[in-house]
């Protein structure tokens, strides 16, 4: 039998242990030795992508934002929609990730990190979409929990209340959509994002190809033109010399 090889080691802002690690040619990521992702299992970092990014191929210059690199899957996704001159920026909290995507998982995803549509910030997406201008970007697919109850760091919370979707609706332009990973259902999520104003739907997702079965959850928020954006026709001046009309 093949033995778990560990490829890399580093440790998360709140002291968790966080590795890399190879058997018989597949990779898979754990934290504090549970498993989080791993190229056994790609078919929901692929969904994530390929749900709010489909229609960016006609769209020149768009902009797209994904929390957490992982193993660099839902990046190659969103490449394959958007066009030449469009921008993938990459947010990835630890520094170690991006290194190993670049040297261990070069042959899986990493090479694309070269792409000159891809662009790689070592920074907290929830910072990145903070200071972000209003209406920067066309799709946000965040996978840096697994879920919007089960948080891989503490802080990550932020992007789950009523402050976090606003700072999210925010960063997205008009009809823009961000997509939530979510490792099983969350009862009452797209009731939240909802009452957040987005247009939200859950769309169910299958760990690899051939399951039986769909394990995850892809919730979906599309931000909708709100009124108070949509010019209102002002009503026609009043005639000189007499009483304006007013009905």
């Amino acid at each position: 039998m093949k033995p778990f090889i560990t490829l890399g080691q580093t440790r998360t802002p709140d002291g968790s242990n966080f590795s890399l690690h190879e058997h018989d040619g597949e990779y898979f990521l754990k934290l504090n030795g549970r498993q989080l992702m791993s190229t056994t299992a790609i078919t929901s970092e692929l969904l994530l992508a390929e749900l709010p990014c489909k229609a960016l191929g006609r769209v020149n210059g768009a902009r797209v934002l994904i929390g957490g690199l992982g193993l660099g899957f839902s990046m190659r996704r969103a490449l394959d929609f958007v066009r030449k001159g469009s921008t993938v920026e990459v947010a990835e909290l630890l520094p170690e990730v991006v290194r190993w995507n670049r040297e261990f998982l070069r042959r899986v995803n990493g090479a694309l990190l070269d792409d000159p549509r891809v662009k790689v910030i070592e920074k907290d997406v929830f910072e990145i979409l903070k200071a972000a201008k209003p209406g920067s970007y066309d799709a946000i697919m965040l996978d840096v929990d697994n879920g919007p109850t089960s948080f891989v760091q503490p802080e990550n919370k932020r992007l789950y209340d009523r402050r976090g979707y606003g700072i999210i609706k925010r960063a997205l332009k008009p009809e823009g959509v961000v997509a939530f990973w979510s490792a099983c259902e969350e009862k009452g999520f797209t009731d939240e994002l909802s009452r957040a104003g987005f247009l939200a739907s859950a769309i169910p997702a299958k760990a690899h190809e051939h399951a039986k079965r769909f394990a995850h959850v892809i919730y979906l928020g599309r931000k909708t033109v709100e009124e108070e954006e949509t010019p209102r026709e002002l009503p026609p001046p009043p005639r000189r010399g007499g009483p304006s009309r007013r009905r």
